[in-house]
C-alpha cells in the first residue's frame, strides 16, 4: 500500500463497527505494538486497547464517519494529514510507519 492507501485503511478501522472485522483490519494496517494518543487518550498500546476505544467512540458519535481531508506532508517514515468526522469535527494526525504498517498515531482535534 502507498501512504494514502494506508491512511485510508487506518480511517476504515475507525469506521468499522464490527469488532472482529475491525481487529482483522488492524492486523494489516497497524503494527502489533502500535501506539495511539490524542487529547482523550495519553497512549493506547496494541490493537485491543484501540479497538475498545473505537467501540466507545461509536456510541458517542452515532453514524458519523471519518474521511481523509488533506495529506499535508510525508517524509522519511512519517506523515501528517487532516481528517474529517462527517461535518461535526476535524483534526490532524501524525503517523509513523514501520515495516509497511503504521506504528504510531498522534492525533490532534481542531
Amino acid at each position: 500500500m502507498n501512504v494514502t492507501e494506508l491512511i485510508n485503511a487506518y480511517l476504515d478501522i475507525w469506521n468499522e463497527r464490527d469488532a472482529a472485522a475491525r481487529l482483522k483490519l488492524m492486523e494489516s494496517v497497524l503494527s502489533e505494538d502500535s501506539l495511539y494518543a490524542d487529547p482523550d487518550y495519553e497512549g493506547l498500546r496494541g490493537h485491543a486497547a484501540l479497538s475498545d476505544a473505537i467501540a466507545l467512540a461509536h456510541t458517542k458519535l452515532g453514524d458519523l464517519r471519518f474521511s481523509l481531508g488533506e495529506l499535508i506532508g510525508v517524509h522519511h517514515d512519517r506523515a501528517l494529514f487532516t481528517w474529517r468526522l462527517g461535518d461535526a469535527a476535524t483534526g490532524y494526525d501524525v503517523v509513523e510507519f514501520a515495516g509497511g504498517r503504521i506504528r504510531s498515531v498522534i492525533g490532534f482535534f481542531a
